[in-house]
């Protein structure tokens, strides 16, 4: 009997399959990678939406903040010799400890059961990862808004509130351009401003008829449940808003993470508000071929080494009930 040819889907260009762990599924494990990098993406709002640095070495980066100029009249006749001393200062984040999500599959599992698991898997570790860097940048611009000012004559953070700010979508609506008017008058630039809001605020929000009448300007579809924006500013839907009293750090960060945000209802802020250093990019692993013997089975880990931290508190503003 003549055996048939093999074209192997694990093994690069078109390659004779081995027998070795390694060589027979080299290609399946950067697929994981592909997988895991995808979920990350599609699971984040916040990513694209604040500062990001990356950084080669060391355990910190700083980020170096000025403050404004004033200007005068000039009389005639009298030197130009300098009258201003523009203020200097910086806001230092450090890298948290190596974050993971992992996932064991044993082999004879795998074989009983009836479908492929691991790009599910791979999936949920993007996820997973996804969700932890959300919920840390909007903890840290929700305490930028709670932040003293990065130099002397800077500016602060912002609250507005009121009771009904998680009940009714008009009174929420209204404390965002509240909170658009803190921003301005503290000379925040314009563009790129974001409100981030709960599920539940999102869409009593968008049953309202001054954000959706585009005879009051309002922009969205009501048969759709869209809202893009309020105020000018981008309005984003997310479950990573905190919401719960978090009362103390969780064991591997290094930056603060942790206040009672039992009262907040959205947070508004321009993207100089936070920022995260990078110092090892989202990877995947899928266990080689010495683990793969010994416990008959995969290891597959994502992983990244990040620090979120404060940047400018007054561009953000936290809108709450009190």
């Amino acid at each position: 009997m003549v055996n048939a040819t093999i074209s192997s889907l694990g093994v690069p260009n078109a390659g004779a399959l081995d027998g070795t762990f390694a060589t027979d599924n080299a290609l399946f494990r950067d697929q994981f990678a592909g997988e895991v990098l995808t979920a990350f993406e599609m699971a984040t709002v916040f990513a694209d939406k604040h500062l990001v640095r990356s950084i080669t070495s060391g355990k910190s980066a700083s980020f170096p903040a000025t403050w404004k100029a004033t200007a005068r009249y000039h009389t005639a006749g009298t030197p130009i010799v300098g009258s201003n001393q523009i203020e200097h200062n910086q806001r230092i984040i450090n890298i948290d400890n190596l974050l993971i999500s992992d996932v064991f599959i044993d082999d004879l599992q795998a074989a009983k059961n009836h479908y492929d698991v691991r790009s599910i898997y791979s999936n949920e570790l993007g996820i997973a990862l996804a969700k932890e860097y959300d919920s840390n940048v909007a903890r840290v611009i929700l305490l930028a808004s709670r932040a003293n000012a990065t130099t002397t004559s800077g500016n602060g953070g912002s609250k507005v509130s009121n009771a009904a700010a998680k009940t009714d979508g008009e009174i929420l609506a209204g404390l965002i351009f509240d909170a658009n008017q803190a921003l301005d008058e503290k000379d925040v630039p314009e563009g790129e401003r974001y409100a981030a809001v709960k599920p539940a605020q999102y869409y009593l929000m968008a049953q309202t008829t001054k954000l959706l009448n585009k005879d009051w300007g309002g922009s969205g579809v009501y048969a759709d449940g869209e809202i893009h924006k309020v105020g000018g500013t981008s309005l984003i839907k997310t479950n990573n808003l905190p919401s719960t009293n978090i009362a103390s750090a969780t064991a591997g960060t290094m930056n603060t993470y942790h206040g009672n945000f039992s009262t907040v209802a959205a947070a508004v802020w321009r993207k100089e508000a936070a920022g995260t250093v990078k110092l090892m990019d989202l990877a995947m692993e899928m266990s080689g071929a010495d683990f793969h013997i010994m416990y008959q089975g995969d290891m597959m880990v994502g992983k990244y080494s990040v620090g979120h931290g404060i940047l400018r508190p007054e561009c953000a503003v936290e809108v709450a009930t009190s």
